[in-house]
Protein backbone atom coordinates (compact mmCIF):
# COMPACT_ATOMS: atom_id res chain seq x y z
CA UNK A 1 0.00 0.00 0.00
CA UNK A 2 3.17 2.76 0.95
CA UNK A 3 4.61 1.91 -2.36
CA UNK A 4 1.37 2.64 -4.54
CA UNK A 5 0.81 5.73 -2.19
CA UNK A 6 4.34 6.67 -3.29
CA UNK A 7 3.56 5.93 -6.53
CA UNK A 8 0.09 8.06 -7.02
CA UNK A 9 2.09 11.19 -5.06
CA UNK A 10 4.92 11.42 -7.19
CA UNK A 11 2.67 10.56 -10.89
CA UNK A 12 0.54 14.02 -9.40
CA UNK A 13 3.93 15.87 -8.88
CA UNK A 14 5.38 14.66 -12.28
CA UNK A 15 1.91 16.19 -13.83
CA UNK A 16 1.56 19.70 -11.56
CA UNK A 17 5.08 19.92 -11.84
CA UNK A 18 5.73 21.00 -15.15
CA UNK A 19 2.44 22.86 -15.27
CA UNK A 20 3.52 25.02 -13.18
CA UNK A 21 6.79 25.65 -14.75
CA UNK A 22 5.53 25.89 -17.87
CA UNK A 23 2.68 28.38 -16.95
CA UNK A 24 5.07 30.67 -14.86
CA UNK A 25 7.97 30.48 -17.96
CA UNK A 26 5.45 31.87 -21.26
CA UNK A 27 4.69 34.76 -18.77
CA UNK A 28 7.83 35.49 -17.51
CA UNK A 29 8.91 35.89 -21.18
CA UNK A 30 6.06 38.16 -21.64
CA UNK A 31 5.45 39.87 -18.66
CA UNK A 32 3.53 43.09 -20.86
CA UNK A 33 1.33 40.25 -22.48
CA UNK A 34 0.07 38.93 -18.72
CA UNK A 35 -0.01 42.83 -17.25
CA UNK A 36 -2.78 43.35 -20.07
CA UNK A 37 -4.67 40.08 -19.11
CA UNK A 38 -4.53 41.21 -15.33
CA UNK A 39 -5.80 44.47 -16.72
CA UNK A 40 -9.03 42.86 -18.87
CA UNK A 41 -9.40 41.14 -15.09
CA UNK A 42 -9.94 44.39 -13.29
CA UNK A 43 -11.74 46.16 -16.32
CA UNK A 44 -13.98 43.25 -16.14
CA UNK A 45 -14.40 43.60 -12.19
CA UNK A 46 -14.77 47.53 -12.80
CA UNK A 47 -11.34 47.88 -11.26
CA UNK A 48 -9.73 49.24 -14.61
CA UNK A 49 -9.14 53.18 -13.76
CA UNK A 50 -8.03 52.31 -10.17
CA UNK A 51 -4.81 50.03 -10.16
CA UNK A 52 -2.19 51.92 -11.87
CA UNK A 53 0.14 50.07 -14.13
CA UNK A 54 3.33 49.95 -11.98
CA UNK A 55 1.55 47.21 -9.86
CA UNK A 56 -0.11 45.32 -12.39
CA UNK A 57 3.41 44.98 -14.27
CA UNK A 58 4.75 44.29 -10.81
CA UNK A 59 2.25 41.45 -10.32
CA UNK A 60 2.71 39.81 -13.49
CA UNK A 61 6.57 39.55 -12.99
CA UNK A 62 5.85 38.13 -9.35
CA UNK A 63 3.13 35.96 -10.40
CA UNK A 64 5.06 34.11 -12.98
CA UNK A 65 8.04 33.60 -10.81
CA UNK A 66 5.66 32.49 -8.21
CA UNK A 67 4.21 29.89 -10.51
CA UNK A 68 7.85 28.84 -12.21
CA UNK A 69 9.63 28.67 -8.91
CA UNK A 70 6.90 26.35 -7.05
CA UNK A 71 7.03 24.03 -10.13
CA UNK A 72 10.89 23.87 -9.72
CA UNK A 73 10.80 23.66 -5.97
CA UNK A 74 8.30 20.56 -6.08
CA UNK A 75 10.08 18.84 -9.29
CA UNK A 76 12.93 18.47 -6.88
CA UNK A 77 11.04 18.09 -4.08
CA UNK A 78 12.39 20.53 -1.74
CA UNK A 79 10.82 22.40 1.06
CA UNK A 80 8.21 18.99 0.78
CA UNK A 81 5.81 20.00 3.17
CA UNK A 82 5.60 23.92 2.70
CA UNK A 83 5.82 23.78 -1.01
CA UNK A 84 3.25 21.32 -1.46
CA UNK A 85 1.05 24.03 1.14
CA UNK A 86 1.82 26.35 -0.91
CA UNK A 87 0.63 24.90 -4.13
CA UNK A 88 -2.82 23.82 -2.33
CA UNK A 89 -3.21 27.80 -1.93
CA UNK A 90 -2.59 29.02 -5.09
CA UNK A 91 -4.53 26.47 -6.48
CA UNK A 92 -7.46 26.91 -4.10
CA UNK A 93 -7.49 30.64 -4.86
CA UNK A 94 -6.84 29.93 -9.07
CA UNK A 95 -9.68 27.79 -9.24
CA UNK A 96 -12.59 30.31 -7.97
CA UNK A 97 -11.28 32.55 -10.10
CA UNK A 98 -11.54 30.30 -13.33
CA UNK A 99 -15.25 29.19 -12.20
CA UNK A 100 -16.41 33.03 -12.08
CA UNK A 101 -14.47 33.12 -15.97
CA UNK A 102 -16.18 29.77 -17.13
CA UNK A 103 -19.77 30.95 -15.66
CA UNK A 104 -19.37 34.70 -16.33
CA UNK A 105 -17.23 34.79 -19.70
CA UNK A 106 -16.02 38.51 -18.48
CA UNK A 107 -12.50 37.84 -20.90
CA UNK A 108 -12.38 35.27 -23.99
CA UNK A 109 -9.21 33.80 -22.63
CA UNK A 110 -7.58 33.25 -19.04
CA UNK A 111 -4.27 33.76 -20.06
CA UNK A 112 -2.48 31.16 -17.98
CA UNK A 113 -0.89 29.69 -20.55
CA UNK A 114 -0.02 33.51 -21.74
CA UNK A 115 0.07 33.36 -25.99
CA UNK A 116 1.06 29.97 -26.04
CA UNK A 117 -2.00 27.72 -25.23
CA UNK A 118 -5.53 28.79 -25.47
CA UNK A 119 -7.60 27.40 -23.63
CA UNK A 120 -11.33 28.23 -23.24
CA UNK A 121 -12.87 29.26 -19.99
CA UNK A 122 -14.73 25.70 -19.15
CA UNK A 123 -11.29 24.13 -20.35
CA UNK A 124 -9.43 26.30 -17.80
CA UNK A 125 -11.89 25.23 -14.67
CA UNK A 126 -11.49 21.54 -15.80
CA UNK A 127 -7.78 22.17 -15.63
CA UNK A 128 -7.60 23.74 -12.50
CA UNK A 129 -9.92 21.48 -11.04
CA UNK A 130 -7.54 18.80 -11.87
CA UNK A 131 -4.37 20.48 -10.61
CA UNK A 132 -6.43 21.47 -7.26
CA UNK A 133 -7.09 17.91 -6.56
CA UNK A 134 -3.85 16.52 -7.59
CA UNK A 135 -1.87 19.26 -5.52
CA UNK A 136 -4.21 18.28 -2.08
CA UNK A 137 -2.99 13.90 -2.65
CA UNK A 138 0.73 15.46 -2.73
CA UNK A 139 -0.07 17.39 0.02
CA UNK A 140 -1.61 14.79 2.19
CA UNK A 141 1.72 12.60 1.45
CA UNK A 142 4.72 15.12 0.81
CA UNK A 143 7.44 13.14 2.40
CA UNK A 144 6.40 10.03 -0.07
CA UNK A 145 7.54 12.13 -2.99
CA UNK A 146 11.37 11.19 -4.17
CA UNK A 147 14.40 13.71 -3.08
CA UNK A 148 16.57 14.83 -6.77
CA UNK A 149 19.00 16.71 -4.37
CA UNK A 150 20.55 16.60 -0.41
CA UNK A 151 18.77 19.42 1.83
CA UNK A 152 22.24 20.82 1.80
CA UNK A 153 22.09 21.80 -1.79
CA UNK A 154 18.76 22.86 -1.89
CA UNK A 155 19.36 26.74 -1.03
CA UNK A 156 21.28 26.79 -4.33
CA UNK A 157 18.43 25.89 -6.65
CA UNK A 158 16.21 27.77 -4.74
CA UNK A 159 17.97 31.14 -5.23
CA UNK A 160 19.55 30.29 -9.06
CA UNK A 161 15.48 29.38 -9.91
CA UNK A 162 14.36 32.86 -9.07
CA UNK A 163 17.21 34.57 -9.76
CA UNK A 164 16.70 32.93 -13.47
CA UNK A 165 13.03 34.00 -14.12
CA UNK A 166 13.23 37.18 -12.54
CA UNK A 167 15.78 37.87 -14.74
CA UNK A 168 13.89 36.53 -17.68
CA UNK A 169 10.71 38.98 -17.09
CA UNK A 170 13.18 41.77 -16.51
CA UNK A 171 15.13 40.98 -19.94
CA UNK A 172 11.59 40.53 -22.06
CA UNK A 173 10.83 44.03 -20.43
CA UNK A 174 14.02 45.48 -21.69
CA UNK A 175 14.39 43.73 -25.12
CA UNK A 176 11.55 41.85 -26.46
CA UNK A 177 9.99 38.13 -25.55
CA UNK A 178 12.16 35.62 -26.55
CA UNK A 179 9.73 33.60 -27.68
CA UNK A 180 6.90 34.98 -29.57
CA UNK A 181 3.60 33.11 -29.45
CA UNK A 182 1.46 35.59 -31.41
CA UNK A 183 0.55 36.08 -34.95
CA UNK A 184 2.46 38.57 -35.84
CA UNK A 185 5.82 36.75 -34.63
CA UNK A 186 8.46 37.23 -36.93
CA UNK A 187 8.14 35.31 -40.11
CA UNK A 188 4.93 35.43 -39.77
CA UNK A 189 2.45 36.54 -42.96
CA UNK A 190 -0.25 39.16 -42.35
CA UNK A 191 -1.91 38.87 -45.51
CA UNK A 192 -2.16 34.57 -44.73
CA UNK A 193 -3.10 35.42 -41.71
CA UNK A 194 -6.11 36.95 -42.62
CA UNK A 195 -7.42 34.29 -44.28
CA UNK A 196 -10.18 32.43 -43.72
CA UNK A 197 -9.97 28.52 -44.84
CA UNK A 198 -12.39 27.43 -47.63
CA UNK A 199 -15.33 25.60 -46.07
CA UNK A 200 -15.13 27.77 -42.49
CA UNK A 201 -18.10 30.31 -41.77
CA UNK A 202 -17.20 33.49 -40.07
CA UNK A 203 -19.02 33.87 -36.81
CA UNK A 204 -22.68 35.84 -37.01
CA UNK A 205 -23.07 39.18 -35.57
CA UNK A 206 -26.30 41.01 -34.80
CA UNK A 207 -26.41 44.97 -34.87
CA UNK A 208 -29.11 46.21 -33.01
CA UNK A 209 -30.61 49.97 -32.87
CA UNK A 210 -32.16 52.11 -30.54
CA UNK A 211 -33.93 54.61 -31.45
CA UNK A 212 -36.63 57.14 -30.05
CA UNK A 213 -39.42 58.68 -31.07
CA UNK A 214 -42.02 61.04 -29.27
CA UNK A 215 -40.15 60.01 -25.67
CA UNK A 216 -40.81 56.46 -26.45
CA UNK A 217 -37.05 54.48 -26.88
CA UNK A 218 -37.47 50.95 -29.09
CA UNK A 219 -34.34 48.58 -30.60
CA UNK A 220 -34.44 47.63 -34.25
CA UNK A 221 -32.16 45.22 -36.42
CA UNK A 222 -31.27 46.14 -39.98
CA UNK A 223 -34.55 44.04 -41.19
CA UNK A 224 -37.05 46.24 -39.76
CA UNK A 225 -35.39 49.60 -39.28
CA UNK A 226 -37.63 52.78 -39.14
CA UNK A 227 -37.90 55.60 -41.34
CA UNK A 228 -36.69 59.26 -40.34
CA UNK A 229 -38.91 60.14 -38.08
CA UNK A 230 -37.13 58.14 -35.71
CA UNK A 231 -34.12 59.77 -33.75
CA UNK A 232 -30.68 57.48 -33.35
CA UNK A 233 -29.64 56.92 -29.76
CA UNK A 234 -27.08 54.08 -29.58
CA UNK A 235 -26.05 50.91 -31.02
CA UNK A 236 -24.74 47.37 -29.74
CA UNK A 237 -23.52 44.24 -31.84
CA UNK A 238 -23.42 40.84 -30.61
CA UNK A 239 -22.52 37.82 -31.86
CA UNK A 240 -25.20 35.14 -32.59
CA UNK A 241 -23.47 32.58 -33.70
CA UNK A 242 -19.88 30.94 -33.43
CA UNK A 243 -17.54 30.66 -36.26
CA UNK A 244 -13.81 30.88 -37.32
CA UNK A 245 -12.13 33.98 -36.58
CA UNK A 246 -8.33 34.56 -38.54
CA UNK A 247 -5.26 34.74 -36.18
CA UNK A 248 -5.28 38.35 -37.83
CA UNK A 249 -8.30 40.22 -38.53
CA UNK A 250 -7.99 43.76 -37.03
CA UNK A 251 -4.95 44.98 -38.74
CA UNK A 252 -5.15 48.10 -40.73
CA UNK A 253 -3.18 51.14 -41.47
CA UNK A 254 -5.07 54.40 -41.87
CA UNK A 255 -2.87 57.59 -42.53
CA UNK A 256 -3.77 60.40 -40.16
CA UNK A 257 -2.95 63.33 -42.78
CA UNK A 258 -5.38 61.70 -44.98
CA UNK A 259 -7.79 59.42 -43.91
CA UNK A 260 -6.71 57.10 -46.00
CA UNK A 261 -6.47 53.45 -45.72
CA UNK A 262 -3.48 52.27 -46.88
CA UNK A 263 -3.12 48.67 -45.35
CA UNK A 264 -3.37 47.28 -48.77
CA UNK A 265 -0.36 49.32 -49.94
CA UNK A 266 1.74 48.26 -47.33
CA UNK A 267 0.89 44.86 -47.11
CA UNK A 268 0.96 44.66 -51.30
CA UNK A 269 4.49 46.32 -51.35
CA UNK A 270 7.52 44.20 -52.42
CA UNK A 271 10.01 46.07 -50.92
CA UNK A 272 10.55 46.79 -47.22
CA UNK A 273 8.13 49.15 -44.63
CA UNK A 274 9.36 50.23 -41.41
CA UNK A 275 6.67 50.34 -38.66
CA UNK A 276 7.43 52.56 -35.89
CA UNK A 277 4.41 51.35 -33.64
CA UNK A 278 3.87 52.96 -30.50
CA UNK A 279 0.29 52.13 -28.68
CA UNK A 280 0.01 54.89 -26.74
CA UNK A 281 2.54 57.94 -27.58
CA UNK A 282 1.47 59.46 -24.62
CA UNK A 283 3.31 57.61 -23.06
CA UNK A 284 5.86 56.32 -25.04
CA UNK A 285 9.79 55.87 -24.41
CA UNK A 286 11.83 59.11 -26.06
CA UNK A 287 14.82 58.75 -25.43
CA UNK A 288 15.41 56.51 -28.90
CA UNK A 289 14.57 59.43 -31.19
CA UNK A 290 17.92 59.87 -32.18
CA UNK A 291 18.66 56.87 -33.61
CA UNK A 292 14.82 56.55 -34.86
CA UNK A 293 15.35 60.04 -36.82
CA UNK A 294 18.39 58.56 -38.36
CA UNK A 295 16.39 54.95 -39.34
CA UNK A 296 14.21 57.36 -40.91
CA UNK A 297 16.89 59.09 -43.04
CA UNK A 298 18.34 56.00 -44.03
CA UNK A 299 14.85 54.41 -45.20
CA UNK A 300 14.19 57.67 -47.17
CA UNK A 301 17.57 57.56 -48.76
CA UNK A 302 16.98 54.20 -49.90
CA UNK A 303 13.31 54.55 -50.96
CA UNK A 304 11.72 52.27 -47.88
CA UNK A 305 8.18 53.59 -46.74
CA UNK A 306 8.57 54.29 -43.16
CA UNK A 307 5.36 54.88 -41.21
CA UNK A 308 4.47 55.73 -37.26
CA UNK A 309 1.49 53.61 -36.44
CA UNK A 310 -0.15 54.74 -33.06
CA UNK A 311 -3.66 54.75 -31.28
CA UNK A 312 -3.56 58.18 -29.70
CA UNK A 313 -5.14 61.13 -31.20
CA UNK A 314 -3.61 63.87 -33.22
CA UNK A 315 -2.88 65.94 -29.69
CA UNK A 316 -0.33 63.43 -29.09
CA UNK A 317 1.13 62.94 -32.42
CA UNK A 318 2.16 67.11 -32.25
CA UNK A 319 3.52 66.73 -28.99
CA UNK A 320 5.49 63.51 -30.15
CA UNK A 321 6.98 65.73 -33.18
CA UNK A 322 7.22 68.43 -30.88
CA UNK A 323 9.72 66.30 -28.51
CA UNK A 324 11.60 64.28 -31.33
CA UNK A 325 11.29 66.58 -34.07
CA UNK A 326 9.94 63.73 -35.99
CA UNK A 327 9.17 64.10 -39.98
CA UNK A 328 7.55 60.45 -40.53
CA UNK A 329 3.64 60.71 -41.68
CA UNK A 330 2.02 58.60 -38.89
CA UNK A 331 -1.13 56.36 -38.99
CA UNK A 332 -3.40 55.12 -36.87
CA UNK A 333 -4.86 51.95 -35.88
CA UNK A 334 -6.79 50.01 -33.23
CA UNK A 335 -4.30 49.77 -29.83
CA UNK A 336 -5.01 46.29 -28.66
CA UNK A 337 -3.42 45.59 -32.23
CA UNK A 338 -0.36 47.49 -31.95
CA UNK A 339 0.13 45.96 -28.32
CA UNK A 340 -0.03 42.59 -29.95
CA UNK A 341 1.95 42.96 -32.82
CA UNK A 342 5.08 44.32 -30.54
CA UNK A 343 5.62 44.73 -26.96
CA UNK A 344 7.63 47.56 -26.92
CA UNK A 345 6.56 51.39 -26.51
CA UNK A 346 7.72 52.42 -28.97
CA UNK A 347 8.85 49.34 -31.01
CA UNK A 348 10.35 49.10 -34.48
CA UNK A 349 8.74 46.26 -36.97
CA UNK A 350 10.29 45.56 -40.26
CA UNK A 351 7.97 44.02 -43.27
CA UNK A 352 8.85 42.61 -46.47
CA UNK A 353 5.61 42.59 -48.74
CA UNK A 354 3.33 41.16 -46.04
CA UNK A 355 6.02 39.27 -44.13
CA UNK A 356 7.23 40.41 -40.79
CA UNK A 357 11.52 40.11 -41.20
CA UNK A 358 12.27 41.69 -37.57
CA UNK A 359 11.13 43.43 -34.89
CA UNK A 360 13.15 45.72 -32.39
CA UNK A 361 12.64 47.14 -28.79
CA UNK A 362 13.39 51.27 -28.31
CA UNK A 363 16.41 49.81 -26.33
CA UNK A 364 17.66 47.41 -28.83
CA UNK A 365 17.39 49.72 -32.58
CA UNK A 366 19.67 48.62 -35.06
CA UNK A 367 23.04 50.19 -35.10
CA UNK A 368 22.29 53.45 -37.75
CA UNK A 369 25.75 52.74 -38.46
CA UNK A 370 25.36 49.32 -39.76
CA UNK A 371 22.60 50.29 -41.73
CA UNK A 372 25.13 51.50 -44.86
CA UNK A 373 23.87 49.47 -47.62
CA UNK A 374 20.43 48.28 -48.98
CA UNK A 375 18.35 46.30 -46.33
CA UNK A 376 18.70 42.75 -48.78
CA UNK A 377 22.64 43.21 -48.25
CA UNK A 378 22.60 43.25 -45.10
CA UNK A 379 21.52 40.99 -42.13
CA UNK A 380 19.05 43.09 -40.87
CA UNK A 381 16.68 42.75 -44.06
CA UNK A 382 16.76 38.87 -43.95
CA UNK A 383 14.66 36.53 -41.52
CA UNK A 384 17.05 35.91 -37.76
CA UNK A 385 18.62 32.31 -37.81
CA UNK A 386 16.85 32.10 -34.02
CA UNK A 387 14.67 28.85 -34.76
CA UNK A 388 12.93 27.43 -31.66
CA UNK A 389 15.13 24.53 -31.38
CA UNK A 390 18.26 27.21 -31.15
CA UNK A 391 15.97 29.03 -28.24
CA UNK A 392 15.19 25.89 -26.36
CA UNK A 393 18.96 24.96 -26.36
CA UNK A 394 19.54 28.18 -24.85
CA UNK A 395 17.21 27.74 -21.89
CA UNK A 396 18.94 23.91 -21.11
CA UNK A 397 22.34 25.68 -21.65
CA UNK A 398 21.74 28.88 -19.15
CA UNK A 399 19.08 26.93 -16.65
CA UNK A 400 18.12 23.03 -16.82
CA UNK A 401 21.88 22.12 -18.11
CA UNK A 402 23.67 23.63 -14.42
CA UNK A 403 21.02 22.07 -12.49
CA UNK A 404 21.44 18.76 -13.84
CA UNK A 405 24.94 19.20 -13.36
CA UNK A 406 24.56 20.26 -9.35
CA UNK A 407 22.36 17.26 -9.34
CA UNK A 408 24.10 14.45 -10.83
CA UNK A 409 27.73 15.83 -8.56
CA UNK A 410 25.37 16.07 -5.28
CA UNK A 411 24.18 12.30 -6.04
CA UNK A 412 27.62 11.26 -6.58
CA UNK A 413 29.03 13.24 -3.45
CA UNK A 414 26.36 11.38 -1.25
CA UNK A 415 27.35 8.15 -2.22
CA UNK A 416 30.93 8.85 -2.54
CA UNK A 417 30.77 9.82 1.42
CA UNK A 418 28.82 6.36 2.00
CA UNK A 419 31.51 4.49 0.38
CA UNK A 420 34.27 6.28 1.75
CA UNK A 421 32.58 5.66 5.14
CA UNK A 422 31.49 2.04 4.96
CA UNK A 423 27.77 2.91 5.76
CA UNK A 424 25.11 0.69 4.83
CA UNK A 425 22.84 1.94 1.96
CA UNK A 426 20.27 5.28 3.51
CA UNK A 427 16.87 4.86 3.60
CA UNK A 428 14.98 6.01 0.71
CA UNK A 429 15.49 9.86 0.98
CA UNK A 430 11.63 10.23 0.23
CA UNK A 431 11.83 9.39 4.13
CA UNK A 432 11.71 12.05 6.75
CA UNK A 433 12.60 15.04 6.69
CA UNK A 434 11.40 18.41 4.76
Amino acid sequence: MSRIKSIIVNVCRFVVAPVFIFSGYVKAVDPLGTQYKIQDYLQALGLGESVPDWLTLGTSVALSAIEFTLGILLLFAIHRRVVSRLIVVFMAVMTPITLWLALANPVQDCGCFGDAVKLTNWQTLWKNVALLAMSLVIARWPLSMVRFISRTNQWIVMNFTVIYIVATSLWSLWDLPRFDFRPYHVGANILEGMEVPEGEQLPQLETTFILEKDGVQREFTLDNYPDSTWTFIDSKTVQVSEGYVPPIHDFSLVRTDSGDDITDIVLSDTSYTFLLIAPFLEHADDSSFGAIDQIYEYAEQHGYAFYGVTSSDDVAIERWRDLTGAEYPFCQADATTLKTIIRSNPGLVLLRGATVIRKWSHNALPDPDVLSKPLDQLPEGHLPDDSVPRKLLAILLWFALPLTLLTIADRLWAWTKLIRRGDPPPAPPSQGGK
